[in-house]
């Protein structure tokens, strides 16, 4: 059994702990958006130098000029200073790694998402772990996430213990009881989950823990810079702590930080509308080693065998099936690509995205965004749609049977 005491033992190591991994989760989801983004832009793409092909990479000297046109960076030295960050965090590399730090020249260089080559070291595993569990326990039907009372006093959002485990055995997550309760307690000690009043460790058993970490929290490229040393926020209203309401009855959920328009255009990248020729993580195969062997594009132009119309579609007895998705954005997005026109259809699906996970496949036609019929629209307004609405849509697609 876990006494109270301990808490006292390893509390500041879970302080730097978590200090570390929100700054790792800061580093992770920017520079995912900046990818996703610079890919609609088309400043990522294939290019050519001494006859030889580079697939997905961009110019640094163009890139600079990028981020000072989008306002990400107010000079070129604080731009470079901003990819720098993303390179010495292993993001980013020189396509030939042969030079450790970002230039202001005509040298290429990619992100090692597009490459295979993303390095995922214990504490990047903890914090992709975290994530993918709470967008799976939100994407889920359960009743986990309640508001309930622990010493008189109630707080929001709030897993018990044992019931937590109970649900992660269900899902596969782990094997034992044991292997549970263990990764409740990694998850804890790196900061994802706390204990409501914060007084004891993750234990099997009825004692009330809530997610710590926002996932979906964005931020300005310029915030890289800002290295905080600051220890795990205490304010009831920060967007890292899922606590009581405040008296006034103000919001102090998962969602408190309130996306701006210029963070859902760099977000809805990966949302609806990524290059059809430029998709993220699984749409091409790679090699271990780039030089060797460089990736080929698996998906770089319509995946439909035939244009229908919305007429073939909605006639009675035709080889379509109607299904709908109940679709909850992740931190980047909703991990599907609309392309096409009357009626669109889905061009690629990222396999860990939630599309993916509410059923999304390629070559389904897009009927409805949200109870509005967009059978004789184009990609670019059903895109627009999704973007400019709530992060929870609901889709009705046709499928061919």
């Amino acid at each position: 059994m876990v006494l109270e005491g301990e808490m006292d033992g390893i509390g500041n190591t879970m302080q730097k702990k978590a200090a570390e991994l929100e700054r790792l989760a800061e580093v992770l989801v920017t520079g995912e958006q900046l990818r996703l983004r610079l890919h609609e832009a088309k400043v990522i793409k294939d290019r050519r130098h001494h006859l030889r092909t580079y697939p997905n990479c961009f110019v640094a000297k163009e890139l600079i000029d990028w981020l000072i046109e989008h306002k990400e960076a107010s000079d070129r030295d604080t731009a470079i200073k901003i990819m720098q960050k993303l390179l010495d965090q292993s993001i980013i590399h020189h396509v030939c790694d042969e030079h450790r730090e970002f230039k202001d020249m005509k040298l290429f260089y990619r992100f090692r998402k597009d490459d295979g080559t993303f390095p995922l070291d214990s504490e990047a595993k903890v914090f992709m772990r975290g994530q993918r569990i709470y967008e799976k326990l939100m994407n889920t039907e359960n009743n986990l996430l309640q508001t309930r009372e622990e010493e008189n006093v109630s707080f929001e959002r709030t897993l018990v213990a044992s019931e937590f485990i109970d649900w992660l055995l269900q899902e596969g997550e782990m094997a034992t009881r044991e292997e549970t309760e263990q990764l409740g307690r990694r998850l804890l000690e790196h900061g994802i989950i706390q204990h409501v009043t914060n007084k004891h460790h993750f234990v099997d058993g009825p004692l009330l823990f809530q997610f710590r970490m926002n996932f979906r929290r964005r931020r300005r490229l310029i915030e890289l810079l800002h290295e905080r040393g600051r220890s795990i926020p205490e304010s009831h209203d920060s967007p890292f702590c899922l606590r009581k309401q405040n008296s006034d009855g103000g919001n102090t959920s998962f969602l408190s930080v309130s996306p701006t328009k210029e963070i859902k255009v760099a977000v809805g990248v990966r949302r609806s509308s990524m290059s059809s020729s430029c998709g993220s993580s699984g749409y091409y195969s790679s090699s271990p080693t780039l030089s060797s062997s460089p990736p080929v594009l698996c998906n770089p132009k319509s995946v439909l065998k035939r244009q229908v119309s919305p007429e073939e579609l909605q006639t009675p007895g035709g080889p379509f099936i109607k299904k709908t998705f109940t679709i909850v954005g992740d931190a980047v997005g909703w991990g599907f690509v609309v392309r096409g026109s009357k009626p669109c259809h889905i061009q690629a699906v990222d396999p860990g995205g939630p599309a993916a996970a509410a059923g999304m496949k390629v070559c389904q036609f897009v009927v409805s965004v949200n109870g509005l019929n967009v059978l004789c629209q184009d990609y670019r307004t059903v895109s627009s749609l999704i973007l400019n609405g709530p992060r929870t849509i609901v889709m009705e697609v046709m499928e061919e049977v």
